[in-house]
């Protein structure tokens, strides 16, 4: 089946190199898959796409911390001059992201052949449904620390891989939520403000179980998002990819996850990363749709590279052979949001916390089975043997609420720190200022505890905190905020907003100083209110200080 796979590379890639310059390879393919690129082999590579095609063009997603461009590659025939050149078009956006983690490069050389067989005219029958947006080097500071030194355990490169971290040494895939890093800032600003793509793939590598398959891939799971484009994408999109995937580019293939329990495989396999810090799901709480690719660390390079490839080309084929289904889908998802928050009725709840249970289909997992021996300490350790094992085992991948809370019409913050609220307008969020005085019943959260971690978090000491609804009578202010929930980003600003979620603000400290007296016991009231009905507020738009 592999030789097929290469045949089937080989074959597309000749087509391409009869009609375009044959010197224009990645450095995978020009070092026979041994090396790969730095930040000016990605540049020149750019630089040369655009000699050669008038349906590409650069764009900028933001500068990193040491100054080098993030770079966007927008492709499409035509090619739209804007946005707003597809108000009225048929075609959706898909955004394919490589090199989040730096040490992770396939992706960084898959997209770059990808965009290359793209603009050449290898692939017209995609661009007539597609518009493709393609950042192949989203860390570049990380990128420029190539060593041997990084990731040892992965199977190649040779000359070394990046760093996982920016150069702010954050984690950019925990980083969805807070936006402190520029490159995640202009993700949202430059991409998807900007051009709302309808799917998002983010490209990693694994560091899990052991198994043949060299690609894997699975979906949004964060219940907060719409259930119908979950379930979209477990029953249709995801299944028909994987046989595209298979059939057509000789890839083998199955869901991401890992095994519960490396004994007994049987028991498990779990995706296990749901909160909305992390991309995939932050664009399924967006609703949107979207996929997460971690290539086998331990296949080879080579196989790692081509069968990403394979995976970008069965996306694309999917989402061009289902633009309007897909296109239909979310704008009716962004109606019934809007509908949902223009007056919430008693059954309409959001969730604050979830629980994991089996998908409908289990998963087949070509697996090694694992002999357990011990380690010159006396440790037991559980190691990879040469005995293969087709596993049939739960897929723990359907996220569903163990605890929610009433949809409230609106949230109200009666702070006049503009941080917070900036920090919502940057996602898209709509945000009100009172004009006039407002005494209203709502909601308030009283604080029973609050505990930050011992250990750092991506800089933070993230708290953790309990606490009650109460029902009071509170006086608004004129310059009081408003996020009303008749809005498509409802979902998000509740996550963002709601105490108890597991990505709240409050997790990542933007109100601890607004949270404990200086002296004394006791704590204030947590200052984001749910006003439970609908009510006429007088509001002029916020627009970010």
């Amino acid at each position: 089946m592999k030789k097929l796979f290469f045949l089937s590379l080989i074959l597309l890639t000749t087509a391409f190199w009869s009609r375009a310059q044959t010197s224009l390879l990645t450095v995978a393919e020009k070092s026979g898959f041994e090396s790969t690129a730095n930040y000016r082999d990605v540049q020149n590579f750019i630089e040369e796409l655009t000699r050669l095609s008038k349906n590409i063009r650069v764009e900028s997603i933001a500068k990193s911390i040491e100054g080098r461009d993030v770079p966007l590659l927008v492709i499409g025939n035509p090619l739209p001059s804007s946005p707003a050149d597809l108000t009225t078009d048929k075609r959706i956006v898909v955004y394919i992201q490589a090199n989040i983690h730096a040490g992770e490069v396939e992706g960084k050389e898959a997209s770059l052949m990808l965009a290359r067989d793209l603009v050449s005219g290898l692939n017209n029958e995609i661009l007539k449904n597609v518009v493709v947006l393609i950042c192949p080097n989203f860390n570049p500071d990380g990128n420029e620390a190539i060593s041997t030194k990084n990731r040892t355990n992965q199977n190649g490169p040779k000359n070394g891989v990046g760093l996982r971290y920016n150069g702010q040494m954050l984690d950019l895939n925990r980083d969805a939520i807070k936006l402190e890093s520029p490159e995640m800032t202009g993700l949202i600003r430059n991409v998807l403000l900007k051009w709302d793509p309808s799917v998002l793939v983010d490209c990693h590598t694994t560091n899990g179980s052991y198994h043949e398959e060299p690609v894997t891939f699975t979906w949004m799971m964060n219940p907060a998002g719409n259930r119908a484009l979950i379930n979209y994408m477990r029953d249709n999109m995801m299944p028909a990819v994987s046989g595209i995937l298979t059939d057509k580019y000789n890839v083998l293939n199955c869901f991401y996850g890992e095994f519960t329990d490396l004994k007994n495989p049987e028991n498990g396999w779990i995706s296990y990363a749901s909160e909305p810090r992390y991309l995939t799901n932050y664009m399924g709480v967006r609703n949107r749709l979207a996929i997460l690719n971690e290539n086998y660390v331990y296949a080879d390079y080579k196989s790692r590279v081509l069968g990403n490839y394979g995976l970008l080309h069965s996306i694309l084929d999917y989402s061009s052979s289902h633009s309007d289904e897909i296109k239909t889908m979310l704008k009716k998802v962004d109606m019934q949001t809007i509908n949902r928050g223009s007056d919430p009725a008693i059954i309409d709840s959001f969730p604050i916390q979830y629980e994991v249970k089996p998908t409908p289909e289990k998963i087949k997992v070509r697996a090694y089975e694992v002999d357990v021996v011990t380690d010159a300490e006396g440790r037991e350790r559980l190691q990879k043997s040469n005995r293969k094992k087709l596993v049939n085992a739960p897929y723990l991948a359907d996220y569903f609420p163990a605890k929610s809370v009433s949809l409230p019409y609106a949230y109200l913050i009666k702070l006049s720190d503009p941080a917070i609220v900036n920090l919502l307008v940057k996602h898209g969020i709509k945000v009100e200022k009172l004009t006039q005085s407002a005494t209203l019943e709502v909601e308030m959260f009283k604080i029973t505890e609050l505990k930050p971690a011992d250990r750092l978090n991506q800089g933070h000491y993230t708290n953790t905190v309990k606490g009650v609804m109460q029902k009071d009578t509170v006086e608004f202010l004129p310059g009081n905020y408003v996020v009303r929930m008749a809005q498509p980003l409802a979902n998000l600003a509740a996550y963002m907003l709601e105490p108890e979620t597991n990505d709240a603000l409050i997790l990542w400290n933007y109100f601890d100083r607004y949270l404990v007296p200086q002296w004394g016991r006791g704590f204030y009231a947590y200052p984001v209110y749910r006003l439970m009905k609908k009510t006429e507020l007088q509001t002029l738009p916020y627009l970010e200080d």
